[in-house]
Protein backbone atom coordinates (compact mmCIF):
# COMPACT_ATOMS: atom_id res chain seq x y z
CA UNK A 1 0.00 0.00 0.00
CA UNK A 2 1.43 3.53 -1.33
CA UNK A 3 0.97 5.91 1.47
CA UNK A 4 -0.43 9.60 0.59
CA UNK A 5 2.81 11.11 1.28
CA UNK A 6 6.03 9.76 -0.43
CA UNK A 7 9.79 11.15 0.40
CA UNK A 8 11.72 10.89 -2.69
CA UNK A 9 15.81 11.21 -2.98
CA UNK A 10 17.00 12.92 -6.08
CA UNK A 11 20.77 12.04 -7.03
CA UNK A 12 20.96 14.26 -9.99
CA UNK A 13 24.05 16.80 -10.34
CA UNK A 14 22.05 18.76 -13.16
CA UNK A 15 20.22 22.10 -11.32
CA UNK A 16 18.03 22.27 -14.27
CA UNK A 17 16.65 18.97 -14.46
CA UNK A 18 16.05 18.33 -11.18
CA UNK A 19 13.73 21.66 -10.87
CA UNK A 20 12.24 19.94 -13.82
CA UNK A 21 11.61 17.22 -11.64
CA UNK A 22 10.39 19.34 -8.87
CA UNK A 23 7.90 20.86 -11.15
CA UNK A 24 6.28 17.17 -12.44
CA UNK A 25 5.77 16.23 -8.80
CA UNK A 26 4.12 19.64 -7.85
CA UNK A 27 1.60 19.19 -10.47
CA UNK A 28 0.67 15.73 -9.29
CA UNK A 29 -3.03 15.99 -7.86
CA UNK A 30 -2.89 11.81 -6.26
CA UNK A 31 -0.07 12.39 -3.46
CA UNK A 32 2.00 14.44 -2.09
CA UNK A 33 5.74 14.38 -2.96
CA UNK A 34 8.42 15.54 -1.14
CA UNK A 35 11.56 15.76 -2.63
CA UNK A 36 15.16 15.98 -1.81
CA UNK A 37 18.33 16.53 -4.37
CA UNK A 38 21.73 15.39 -3.63
CA UNK A 39 24.32 15.94 -6.40
CA UNK A 40 26.95 12.85 -5.72
CA UNK A 41 26.60 9.42 -4.97
CA UNK A 42 28.54 9.88 -1.72
CA UNK A 43 26.14 12.67 -0.22
CA UNK A 44 22.97 9.91 -1.21
CA UNK A 45 24.54 6.90 0.77
CA UNK A 46 25.75 9.62 3.86
CA UNK A 47 21.90 10.42 3.98
CA UNK A 48 20.88 6.70 3.66
CA UNK A 49 23.43 5.66 6.84
CA UNK A 50 20.21 5.03 8.94
CA UNK A 51 18.26 2.77 6.55
CA UNK A 52 18.19 -0.85 7.05
CA UNK A 53 15.76 -3.76 6.12
CA UNK A 54 12.67 -2.46 7.95
CA UNK A 55 12.60 1.28 7.41
CA UNK A 56 14.16 4.37 5.93
CA UNK A 57 13.56 7.97 5.67
CA UNK A 58 12.94 7.98 2.25
CA UNK A 59 10.04 5.85 -0.36
CA UNK A 60 12.20 5.85 -3.00
CA UNK A 61 15.42 6.82 -4.98
CA UNK A 62 15.80 8.55 -8.42
CA UNK A 63 19.01 8.31 -9.78
CA UNK A 64 21.15 9.93 -12.54
CA UNK A 65 23.90 7.33 -14.43
CA UNK A 66 26.08 10.29 -14.55
CA UNK A 67 27.39 11.87 -11.73
CA UNK A 68 30.46 13.49 -10.52
CA UNK A 69 31.42 10.80 -8.31
CA UNK A 70 29.83 7.63 -9.82
CA UNK A 71 29.31 6.44 -13.39
CA UNK A 72 26.46 3.88 -14.99
CA UNK A 73 25.16 1.29 -13.26
CA UNK A 74 28.01 0.84 -10.61
CA UNK A 75 25.97 3.49 -8.43
CA UNK A 76 23.06 1.01 -7.99
CA UNK A 77 25.47 -1.49 -5.06
CA UNK A 78 26.65 0.53 -3.07
CA UNK A 79 22.71 1.76 -2.79
CA UNK A 80 20.80 -1.53 -3.19
CA UNK A 81 23.54 -2.35 0.17
CA UNK A 82 22.95 0.74 2.36
CA UNK A 83 18.94 1.07 1.68
CA UNK A 84 18.08 -2.43 0.51
CA UNK A 85 14.34 -1.77 0.77
CA UNK A 86 14.07 1.37 -1.35
CA UNK A 87 13.00 0.99 -4.91
CA UNK A 88 15.39 2.70 -7.34
CA UNK A 89 14.57 4.09 -10.35
CA UNK A 90 17.03 5.14 -13.26
CA UNK A 91 17.68 8.26 -14.91
CA UNK A 92 19.51 8.55 -18.28
CA UNK A 93 19.53 10.73 -21.17
CA UNK A 94 20.24 7.09 -23.33
CA UNK A 95 17.47 5.34 -24.63
CA UNK A 96 18.91 1.76 -24.76
CA UNK A 97 16.37 -1.31 -24.09
CA UNK A 98 19.99 -3.52 -23.17
CA UNK A 99 20.64 -0.25 -20.65
CA UNK A 100 17.15 -0.97 -19.24
CA UNK A 101 17.20 -4.69 -19.07
CA UNK A 102 20.56 -4.85 -17.43
CA UNK A 103 19.80 -1.76 -15.35
CA UNK A 104 16.37 -3.98 -13.97
CA UNK A 105 18.89 -7.20 -13.47
CA UNK A 106 21.17 -5.04 -11.11
CA UNK A 107 17.75 -4.04 -8.84
CA UNK A 108 16.19 -1.32 -10.87
CA UNK A 109 12.48 -0.97 -10.76
CA UNK A 110 12.34 1.15 -13.64
CA UNK A 111 13.98 3.35 -16.12
CA UNK A 112 13.35 6.51 -17.37
CA UNK A 113 14.73 8.63 -20.40
CA UNK A 114 14.74 12.19 -19.24
CA UNK A 115 13.64 13.72 -22.25
CA UNK A 116 10.86 11.42 -22.58
CA UNK A 117 9.80 12.30 -18.98
CA UNK A 118 6.19 14.10 -18.46
CA UNK A 119 4.22 14.09 -15.27
CA UNK A 120 2.16 11.27 -15.72
CA UNK A 121 5.52 9.14 -16.64
CA UNK A 122 6.86 10.00 -13.96
CA UNK A 123 4.60 9.74 -11.56
CA UNK A 124 3.54 5.82 -12.87
CA UNK A 125 6.90 5.01 -12.51
CA UNK A 126 7.63 5.68 -9.01
CA UNK A 127 4.34 4.72 -8.04
CA UNK A 128 4.99 1.58 -9.66
CA UNK A 129 8.22 0.97 -8.43
CA UNK A 130 7.74 1.59 -5.11
CA UNK A 131 4.11 -1.16 -5.88
CA UNK A 132 7.05 -3.87 -7.41
CA UNK A 133 9.16 -3.02 -4.55
CA UNK A 134 6.92 -4.01 -1.91
CA UNK A 135 5.84 -6.99 -3.52
CA UNK A 136 9.48 -8.42 -3.94
CA UNK A 137 9.56 -8.15 -0.07
CA UNK A 138 6.61 -9.20 1.00
CA UNK A 139 8.01 -12.79 -1.76
CA UNK A 140 11.19 -12.27 0.30
CA UNK A 141 9.66 -12.29 3.53
CA UNK A 142 7.62 -15.37 2.45
CA UNK A 143 10.76 -16.87 1.50
CA UNK A 144 12.10 -16.46 4.86
CA UNK A 145 9.38 -18.06 6.52
CA UNK A 146 9.41 -20.98 3.99
CA UNK A 147 13.19 -20.88 4.94
CA UNK A 148 12.41 -21.08 8.70
CA UNK A 149 9.91 -23.53 8.01
CA UNK A 150 12.21 -25.75 5.97
CA UNK A 151 14.89 -25.57 8.88
CA UNK A 152 12.59 -26.82 11.82
CA UNK A 153 11.45 -29.24 9.72
CA UNK A 154 14.72 -30.43 8.64
CA UNK A 155 15.63 -30.63 12.35
CA UNK A 156 12.81 -32.97 12.83
CA UNK A 157 13.91 -35.40 9.92
CA UNK A 158 17.40 -36.00 10.32
CA UNK A 159 20.48 -36.61 12.24
CA UNK A 160 21.82 -34.38 14.74
CA UNK A 161 25.52 -34.84 12.51
CA UNK A 162 23.67 -34.28 9.58
CA UNK A 163 21.33 -31.03 9.91
CA UNK A 164 24.23 -28.19 9.46
CA UNK A 165 25.09 -29.64 5.84
CA UNK A 166 21.96 -30.69 4.69
CA UNK A 167 19.92 -27.41 6.07
CA UNK A 168 22.36 -24.92 4.38
CA UNK A 169 22.22 -26.54 1.21
CA UNK A 170 18.63 -26.83 0.88
CA UNK A 171 17.47 -23.61 2.20
CA UNK A 172 20.37 -22.15 0.03
CA UNK A 173 19.45 -23.80 -3.21
CA UNK A 174 15.98 -23.70 -2.54
CA UNK A 175 15.73 -19.89 -1.94
CA UNK A 176 17.93 -19.05 -5.03
CA UNK A 177 16.09 -21.68 -7.21
CA UNK A 178 12.84 -20.15 -6.39
CA UNK A 179 13.75 -16.56 -6.87
CA UNK A 180 15.48 -16.56 -9.95
CA UNK A 181 11.74 -17.61 -11.93
CA UNK A 182 10.14 -14.72 -9.06
CA UNK A 183 12.90 -12.40 -10.39
CA UNK A 184 11.71 -13.46 -14.21
CA UNK A 185 8.28 -12.71 -13.44
CA UNK A 186 8.90 -9.83 -11.87
CA UNK A 187 11.12 -8.19 -14.81
CA UNK A 188 9.03 -9.83 -17.67
CA UNK A 189 5.67 -7.90 -16.24
CA UNK A 190 7.07 -4.91 -15.09
CA UNK A 191 8.28 -4.68 -18.70
CA UNK A 192 4.74 -5.60 -20.35
CA UNK A 193 3.11 -3.16 -17.45
CA UNK A 194 5.12 -0.04 -18.39
CA UNK A 195 6.47 -0.41 -22.43
CA UNK A 196 3.43 -2.53 -23.16
CA UNK A 197 2.38 -0.10 -25.91
CA UNK A 198 5.89 0.32 -27.42
CA UNK A 199 6.61 -3.64 -27.12
CA UNK A 200 6.24 -5.68 -30.98
CA UNK A 201 3.69 -8.66 -30.74
CA UNK A 202 6.98 -10.71 -31.14
CA UNK A 203 8.85 -9.47 -28.07
CA UNK A 204 5.36 -9.38 -26.29
CA UNK A 205 5.24 -12.96 -26.82
CA UNK A 206 8.34 -13.46 -25.70
CA UNK A 207 7.77 -11.97 -22.32
CA UNK A 208 4.54 -13.97 -21.67
CA UNK A 209 6.73 -16.84 -22.75
CA UNK A 210 9.04 -16.07 -20.27
CA UNK A 211 6.65 -15.78 -17.10
CA UNK A 212 4.53 -19.12 -18.23
CA UNK A 213 8.18 -20.82 -18.30
CA UNK A 214 9.22 -19.26 -14.60
CA UNK A 215 5.85 -20.33 -13.19
CA UNK A 216 6.21 -24.34 -14.59
CA UNK A 217 10.23 -23.91 -13.33
CA UNK A 218 8.54 -22.83 -9.50
CA UNK A 219 5.76 -25.31 -9.79
CA UNK A 220 8.39 -28.53 -10.82
CA UNK A 221 10.51 -27.43 -8.26
CA UNK A 222 7.98 -27.10 -5.38
CA UNK A 223 6.55 -30.39 -6.24
CA UNK A 224 9.84 -31.96 -6.15
CA UNK A 225 10.77 -30.54 -2.61
CA UNK A 226 7.19 -31.78 -1.72
CA UNK A 227 8.23 -35.23 -2.78
CA UNK A 228 11.39 -35.39 -1.12
CA UNK A 229 10.07 -34.01 2.01
CA UNK A 230 7.47 -36.75 1.56
CA UNK A 231 10.04 -39.45 1.09
CA UNK A 232 12.45 -38.52 4.30
CA UNK A 233 9.20 -38.06 6.60
CA UNK A 234 7.80 -41.65 5.12
CA UNK A 235 4.86 -40.41 3.84
CA UNK A 236 5.39 -41.35 0.55
CA UNK A 237 1.84 -43.06 -0.69
CA UNK A 238 2.14 -46.16 -3.06
CA UNK A 239 -0.47 -46.91 -5.41
CA UNK A 240 0.34 -50.27 -6.85
CA UNK A 241 -2.11 -51.52 -9.68
CA UNK A 242 -1.28 -53.70 -12.80
CA UNK A 243 0.63 -51.81 -15.52
CA UNK A 244 1.82 -52.92 -18.98
CA UNK A 245 5.29 -51.83 -17.92
CA UNK A 246 6.33 -51.98 -21.88
CA UNK A 247 3.31 -49.61 -22.97
CA UNK A 248 4.49 -46.96 -20.01
CA UNK A 249 8.05 -46.87 -21.11
CA UNK A 250 6.68 -46.20 -24.99
CA UNK A 251 4.65 -43.45 -23.15
CA UNK A 252 7.26 -42.00 -21.74
CA UNK A 253 9.54 -41.88 -24.66
CA UNK A 254 7.48 -40.16 -27.03
CA UNK A 255 6.95 -37.33 -24.22
CA UNK A 256 10.43 -37.10 -24.21
CA UNK A 257 10.49 -37.00 -27.80
CA UNK A 258 9.32 -33.52 -27.35
CA UNK A 259 12.34 -32.01 -25.64
CA UNK A 260 14.80 -34.36 -27.42
CA UNK A 261 13.85 -32.91 -30.85
CA UNK A 262 14.70 -29.49 -29.83
CA UNK A 263 18.59 -31.10 -30.04
CA UNK A 264 17.88 -33.19 -32.67
CA UNK A 265 18.45 -35.79 -30.38
CA UNK A 266 17.10 -39.69 -31.48
CA UNK A 267 15.72 -41.69 -28.46
CA UNK A 268 15.53 -45.73 -29.47
CA UNK A 269 13.48 -47.84 -26.97
CA UNK A 270 14.18 -51.61 -27.64
CA UNK A 271 12.53 -54.91 -25.04
CA UNK A 272 14.02 -58.34 -24.75
CA UNK A 273 12.89 -60.87 -23.00
CA UNK A 274 9.06 -62.11 -22.43
CA UNK A 275 7.04 -58.58 -21.59
CA UNK A 276 4.70 -59.09 -18.45
CA UNK A 277 2.50 -56.95 -16.69
CA UNK A 278 3.38 -56.03 -13.20
CA UNK A 279 2.36 -54.27 -9.95
CA UNK A 280 3.38 -51.05 -9.76
CA UNK A 281 2.81 -47.36 -8.68
CA UNK A 282 2.71 -45.86 -12.21
CA UNK A 283 3.77 -42.37 -10.43
CA UNK A 284 6.76 -43.43 -8.99
CA UNK A 285 7.92 -45.15 -12.32
CA UNK A 286 7.30 -42.27 -14.43
CA UNK A 287 9.36 -40.19 -11.73
CA UNK A 288 12.23 -42.79 -11.90
CA UNK A 289 12.57 -42.82 -15.90
CA UNK A 290 11.08 -39.48 -16.82
CA UNK A 291 14.10 -37.92 -14.61
CA UNK A 292 16.58 -40.18 -16.44
CA UNK A 293 15.38 -39.63 -19.19
CA UNK A 294 15.40 -35.95 -18.83
CA UNK A 295 18.68 -35.90 -17.97
CA UNK A 296 20.11 -38.26 -20.59
CA UNK A 297 18.69 -35.41 -23.15
CA UNK A 298 19.89 -32.39 -20.80
CA UNK A 299 23.18 -33.85 -20.82
CA UNK A 300 23.89 -35.65 -24.06
CA UNK A 301 25.42 -33.32 -27.22
CA UNK A 302 22.97 -32.46 -30.11
CA UNK A 303 22.32 -34.94 -33.19
CA UNK A 304 23.54 -37.81 -30.42
CA UNK A 305 21.57 -41.18 -29.78
CA UNK A 306 20.02 -42.11 -26.24
CA UNK A 307 19.68 -45.53 -25.72
CA UNK A 308 16.24 -47.10 -23.47
CA UNK A 309 16.49 -50.56 -23.12
CA UNK A 310 13.79 -52.26 -21.05
CA UNK A 311 14.50 -56.03 -20.38
CA UNK A 312 13.18 -58.58 -18.54
CA UNK A 313 15.05 -61.19 -16.74
CA UNK A 314 14.15 -63.79 -14.16
CA UNK A 315 11.77 -62.05 -11.95
CA UNK A 316 13.64 -58.28 -12.18
CA UNK A 317 12.29 -55.94 -14.76
CA UNK A 318 15.55 -53.99 -15.68
CA UNK A 319 15.38 -50.56 -17.08
CA UNK A 320 18.57 -49.60 -18.99
CA UNK A 321 19.27 -45.71 -20.20
CA UNK A 322 22.39 -44.62 -21.86
CA UNK A 323 23.31 -41.96 -23.81
CA UNK A 324 26.44 -39.98 -25.33
CA UNK A 325 26.75 -37.00 -23.48
CA UNK A 326 29.02 -35.33 -21.29
CA UNK A 327 29.67 -37.98 -18.76
CA UNK A 328 30.08 -37.96 -14.64
CA UNK A 329 33.30 -37.66 -12.99
CA UNK A 330 34.53 -40.26 -10.93
CA UNK A 331 34.60 -38.64 -8.01
CA UNK A 332 30.78 -36.91 -8.14
CA UNK A 333 29.39 -40.77 -8.80
CA UNK A 334 29.18 -41.30 -5.04
CA UNK A 335 27.34 -38.11 -4.05
CA UNK A 336 24.91 -38.36 -7.14
CA UNK A 337 22.12 -39.20 -5.13
CA UNK A 338 21.97 -36.90 -2.86
CA UNK A 339 19.64 -34.01 -2.80
CA UNK A 340 21.05 -30.47 -4.82
CA UNK A 341 24.11 -31.72 -5.72
CA UNK A 342 25.59 -31.69 -9.40
CA UNK A 343 28.67 -32.51 -10.70
CA UNK A 344 31.60 -30.57 -11.28
CA UNK A 345 31.54 -30.58 -14.65
CA UNK A 346 27.80 -29.18 -15.54
CA UNK A 347 28.75 -25.24 -16.77
CA UNK A 348 25.80 -23.36 -17.48
CA UNK A 349 23.28 -26.36 -18.27
CA UNK A 350 20.43 -25.50 -15.78
CA UNK A 351 19.07 -27.88 -13.03
CA UNK A 352 18.62 -27.94 -9.22
CA UNK A 353 20.25 -31.71 -8.64
CA UNK A 354 16.54 -33.14 -7.00
CA UNK A 355 16.09 -35.40 -10.13
CA UNK A 356 18.62 -38.18 -8.85
CA UNK A 357 17.49 -37.52 -5.45
CA UNK A 358 14.28 -38.40 -6.54
CA UNK A 359 14.58 -41.73 -8.30
CA UNK A 360 16.32 -42.90 -5.48
CA UNK A 361 13.70 -42.48 -2.90
CA UNK A 362 10.90 -43.72 -5.59
CA UNK A 363 13.13 -46.85 -6.01
CA UNK A 364 13.46 -47.38 -2.11
CA UNK A 365 9.68 -46.77 -1.79
CA UNK A 366 9.38 -49.48 -4.73
CA UNK A 367 12.23 -52.03 -3.26
CA UNK A 368 14.20 -51.43 -6.24
CA UNK A 369 18.25 -50.39 -6.94
CA UNK A 370 19.86 -48.29 -9.67
CA UNK A 371 23.64 -48.25 -10.19
CA UNK A 372 25.77 -45.93 -12.87
CA UNK A 373 28.54 -46.22 -15.18
CA UNK A 374 29.87 -43.23 -16.62
CA UNK A 375 33.18 -41.77 -17.91
CA UNK A 376 33.75 -38.48 -18.88
CA UNK A 377 33.32 -37.35 -22.70
CA UNK A 378 31.69 -40.70 -23.41
CA UNK A 379 28.36 -40.91 -21.89
CA UNK A 380 26.51 -42.18 -19.19
CA UNK A 381 24.62 -45.33 -18.17
CA UNK A 382 22.08 -45.72 -15.62
CA UNK A 383 20.66 -49.54 -15.03
CA UNK A 384 17.22 -49.25 -12.78
CA UNK A 385 15.94 -53.39 -11.32
CA UNK A 386 12.68 -53.62 -10.19
CA UNK A 387 11.64 -56.95 -8.90
CA UNK A 388 8.33 -57.84 -10.96
CA UNK A 389 4.97 -58.41 -9.24
CA UNK A 390 2.38 -59.96 -11.17
CA UNK A 391 -0.98 -59.35 -10.45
Amino acid sequence: MIANSIKILLIEDNLAEARLLQEFLKQAQSHEFTLLNVKRLGDALSLLSNCNEISCDFDVILLDLTLPDSEGLTSLAPLMSQAPTVPIVVLTNTNDDKLALEAVRKGAQDYLVKRQVNVEVLIRALKYAIERKQTLESLRAVNHALEIRVEERTAELVKAQEINQFKSEFVSMLSHDIRNPLNTILLAAGLLQNSGDKLSQDKKLTHYKLIRSAIKNMSQLLDEVSLLGKADSGRLEREFTLINLQDLCWQIVEEAQLIAADKHITIVFTTTGKPTEALSDENLLRHILGNLLSNAIKYSHPDSIIYFELRFKDQTAIFKIKDEGIGIPLEDQKQLFQAFYRANNVGSIPGTGLGLAIVKKCLEAHGGDITVNSEVGVGTTFTVMLPLVKG
